[in-house]
Parts: C-alpha cells; sequence; structure tokens
C-alpha cells in the first residue's frame, strides 16, 4: 500500500514537473511579454500622452474642441456606428445564408466576405471612388436622380459599409454553426411560427456574438483612412473625418495638436476593446449556459 501511495505520488510529481518544463518558465515567459508588449505597444502609445502634454490644458481642450474638430467627430463616431449598425443586419442576413444553405457559388460569396480583410484600403477607396463618382459606373446614374455618393457623407458610409461587414459575418458564422438545431425543430412542432422561433430560440443565442461584431465593427470604422479618405472628398465641416484631420495637422507641424486629438481617439478605442473584451467573455458565457 505504501509502495502504490509513493508511485502514485512520484508520478504526480512527475506530471507537474513535466507541466513546467514543456515551456520556458513563468517568469521568463511573463517578462518576454511585458517587455514585448512595452517595446510595440506601450511606448509608442505612451508618446502620445508625452508629446499631448506639451500643450496646457486650455491649449489643450482648445485644440480636441474645435468647431473643426468637434464636426470630425460627428462624422466619424456617428456613421461609424451607422454602418455597424446596417452591417449587422445584414451581415446577420449574410452569415445565416452561408451556414443553413447550400448553393453554387457558394465558396466564392464566402471569400468575398473576406475580401475587405485583404484589400488593401486604398486600393478599396480607388475603387469606390471610380464606382461612385460624378462619372462612375454607379454615379452616372445617381447624379441625375439628386444622389451624391462621392464627396459627401454618404461616400463615407458607404467605404465604412465595405470594411466592417466581414467583422460581423465572421462572428456571428460560429454561432449559428454551433446552434444547436434540436430547438427550433422543438418550437416548430409545439407550433411556433418561423418569427417566433427566430425570435425567441434563435436571436438570443447569436445576440452577444452579434453584439460582439457589432462593436469590432465600429471600431475599425473610427480608425478607418484609407478607404475613406478617396471616397470623402475631404471637405471640413462636411466630409473630414478625425484621422484626416491628425494628418492635415502633422502637415502643418502642429505635432502637439495631432496628438492631442489621437489621444482621444487613443481613449476611445480603449474603451471600445473594453466593451469587446466583456462583451466575448458574456457571449462565452451565454454559450456555456444553452
Amino acid at each position: 500500500m505504501a509502495s502504490t501511495l509513493s508511485m502514485v505520488m512520484g508520478n504526480m510529481a512527475f506530471g507537474r514537473l513535466k507541466r513546467h518544463t514543456v515551456i520556458p518558465g513563468f517568469r521568463v515567459t511573463l517578462a518576454f511579454t511585458l517587455l514585448y508588449l512595452a517595446i510595440v505597444v506601450l511606448v509608442p502609445l505612451s508618446s502620445l500622452f508625452f508629446k499631448a502634454s506639451e500643450l496646457s490644458p486650455h491649449e489643450l481642450w482648445e485644440t480636441i474642441s474645435s468647431e473643426r474638430v468637434m464636426h470630425a467627430y460627428k462624422i466619424s463616431f456617428g456613421i461609424s456606428f451607422l454602418a455597424a449598425a446596417i452591417n449587422s443586419v445584414f451581415g446577420l442576413i449574410i452569415a445565416w445564408i452561408l451556414c443553413r444553405y447550400r448553393f453554387p457559388g457558394k465558396k466564392i460569396v464566402d471569400a468575398m466576405v473576406d475580401l475587405p480583410f485583404a484589400l488593401p484600403t486604398a486600393v478599396a477607396g480607388i475603387a469606390l471612388t471610380a464606382l461612385y463618382a460624378p462619372q462612375g459606373w454607379v454615379g452616372r446614374y445617381l447624379e441625375p436622380m439628386g444622389i451624391h455618393v462621392a464627396f459627401t457623407p454618404l461616400g463615407i458610409l458607404i467605404a465604412l459599409l465595405f470594411v466592417g461587414l466581414p467583422f460581423i459575418v465572421r462572428t456571428v458564422e460560429p454561432i449559428l454553426q454551433d446552434a444547436d438545431r434540436e430547438l427550433e425543430e422543438a418550437a416548430l412542432s409545439l407550433g411556433a411560427t418561423r418569427w417566433q422561433t427566430f425570435r425567441l430560440v434563435i436571436f438570443p443565442s447569436i445576440f452577444p456574438a452579434l453584439l460582439t461584431g457589432f462593436a469590432m465593427a465600429f471600431a475599425r470604422g473610427l480608425g478607418e483612412y484609407g478607404s475613406v479618405i478617396f471616397i470623402a472628398g475631404n471637405i471640413p465641416k462636411l466630409s473630414e473625418i478625425v484621422p484626416l484631420v491628425i494628418v492635415i495637422k502633422l502637415e502643418q507641424y502642429d505635432y502637439a495638436g495631432a496628438t492631442a486629438i489621437a489621444c482621444v481617439m487613443l481613449i476611445a478605442s480603449f474603451l471600445l476593446l473594453f466593451i469587446i473584451n466583456w462583451l466575448q467573455k458574456w457571449n462565452q458565457k451565454q454559450t456555456r449556459n444553452t
């Protein structure tokens, strides 16, 4: 009995030793992680705040709350939110079709969803401008009807719809694939309509993932520059986005002012990342509960 117990204890000790020696120790790994993050992320971002601190509190407030900058905030935040909301609806429909139906060309459609991820943003901006410009393939037919896309906020919306769609589809799609269809069949067998089944059975399970995709698309829209800069027209107080205001201040050698506005966007990004992480944890919790 004693020998058996000693063998078990020895095997457990060997297992613990083996687990600890598979990769470098915790302290070494943690030190490398913190050092790498400090060099790549923390130092560059913290330099923004140090540079912005060159401004006095009054100058800082005047810079980040000037009329031109406030209009840029409204355009960037407002259109990014609207684009993420629209993509949430149509992205859910696309994810549903890709998960629940088989049709010719499905693989091509599935690959097209990921195209904004791989396509350089400048190429996307040039393509959208060529398409919706007054003499473009689509713009030439919209202009006589009084619909102006290029060089207007509507053009910004279309660009953000283009770059934000994959975030919704790829976030919701795995949840739809793992959904238990027996619950849907049970609801239908009990007399529920298709809309009631979707609203009461399916939608609650995918809602956390949909919120996560919305937040990710919204965050991407706030920082988008390449695809927007060509089609927006960059007209102050009409189609000027915050990243462009930062670039203009850099061109004017107003580095402190540029970093002050960048700090505002950085704080907004941190808040969005916090919300996204919280939504992802909530999504995992909801998935385990179901």
